[in-house]
């Protein structure tokens, strides 16, 4: 809490609302204790699912961001924030983790009343995460990374509860368990699992990018009754060999585009993106050596997909974009560009602008 005059204090204790004392387990066990509502955030990550659960205001209750996740990673989608939101440029940069350049002395000089982390970042802090604890300043750890059904619903309730928004939070968690239970149900009444190739499309065409296995994309696959060429030949991430992917004949083919910086070959997903050039993108894909041969291409089973779209409360629009691609018939009266752009609507202050999922050419 920012430091206050005693005549300060009295008048807050007159005006403000009696708040008990807040005790939240987060996605790492821990068990978190506030005085209140937080009002001064150090946000971490997940800033669309913070926005998106605190509600009106949440923008301003920051006072300091992990930019690099945000602007490096998803340029465009920070870029409509910071136009409907410039206060956010503003706001002190305290590094990242990923590049070893988060510095506790500028998180600390934020004076939060909670940092919120994801699990990824607060396991790389190790033990210099404990010098919040020192501080006295309580740090609540989520994880949509970890792509389960349980952890979204919890990292949601753990956020709406942190925030005082426990009634939105709430709603959101309703919504997305019930479009998860709802996918299920579709997928359980497909009769086939087809042959699923994903690669991120990233490097261009002249060099393979990665697929998934478990996790990420390849967890999604699987639980969306696909049969996924990566099981088996890698661990997490990794690329396949061309000829192995052309043995394989996959049946459905997913490219997964994001707003990547110099990446002048990559397949351009996302907010901003221009439809046309990602087109032109994925047909270059489509044109490597043997691929026009593949089931996928030969039959116009090729799609592009964001890949800024998973580990998110909006993913399970993307997931049923999958879904869809491979039980059509099970999810004929779905129109997951429609989900998510209601989505949008309802529970972030922004438009959706850009591509998102698309069948290609």
């Amino acid at each position: 809490m920012k430091h206050m005059t005693i005549p300060a204090l009295a008048l807050l204790s007159l005006s403000a609302p009696a708040w008990a004392e807040i005790t939240i387990t987060d996605l790492r066990g821990r068990e978190v204790t506030l005085e209140a509502p937080a009002q001064e955030v150090l946000l971490g990550f997940y800033y669309e699912d913070f926005l998106a659960v605190t509600g009106t205001g949440a923008v301003d209750r920051i006072v300091g961001l992990s930019r690099g996740p945000w602007a490096e990673w998803r340029p465009k989608q920070w870029e409509i924030y910071t136009a409907a939101f410039p206060q956010l440029a503003d706001l002190p940069d305290v590094g990242d983790t990923e590049s070893s350049t988060f510095s506790i002395e500028t998180a600390l000089a934020t004076d939060p009343d909670l940092v919120i982390l994801a699990g990824w970042q607060y396991d790389a802090l190790g033990e210099s995460a404990q010098q919040f604890d020192t501080a006295g300043i309580p740090v609540l750890v989520l994880d949509y990374n970890a792509q389960t059904l349980d952890a979204h619903l919890a990292s949601t309730r753990a956020l709406g509860k942190a925030m005082g928004t426990e009634d939105r939070a709430e709603a959101l968690a309703t919504l997305y368990e019930d479009m998860t239970a709802d996918t299920a149900a579709r997928v359980e009444t497909a009769t086939s699992a087809p042959k699923v190739y994903v690669e991120l499309a990233q490097k261009g065409p002249d060099e393979v990018g990665n697929t998934y296995a478990g996790g990420m994309w390849g967890g999604v696959i699987d639980r969306l009754g696909g049969t996924n060429i990566a099981n088996g030949q890698i661990e997490n991430w990794g690329p396949l060999s061309p000829e192995y992917v052309l043995a394989e004949a996959p049946e459905v083919i997913f490219l997964s585009g994001s707003e990547w910086l110099n990446r002048p070959a990559a397949v351009p997903l996302g907010f901003a993106a221009d439809p046309a050039l990602a087109q032109e993108r994925m047909a270059a894909y489509l044109a490597r050596p043997g691929w026009s041969d593949l089931p996928a291409v030969q039959d116009g089973e090729v799609y592009g997909i964001y890949h800024g779209g998973s580990r998110t409360l909006s993913d399970f629009a993307y997931f049923r974009f999958i879904g869809k691609a491979l039980h059509p018939e099970a999810f004929s009266d779905v129109d997951p560009q429609a989900e998510l752009a209601q989505f949008y609507a309802d529970w972030l202050p922004i438009t959706l602008d850009g591509t998102f999922m698309m069948h290609a050419e």
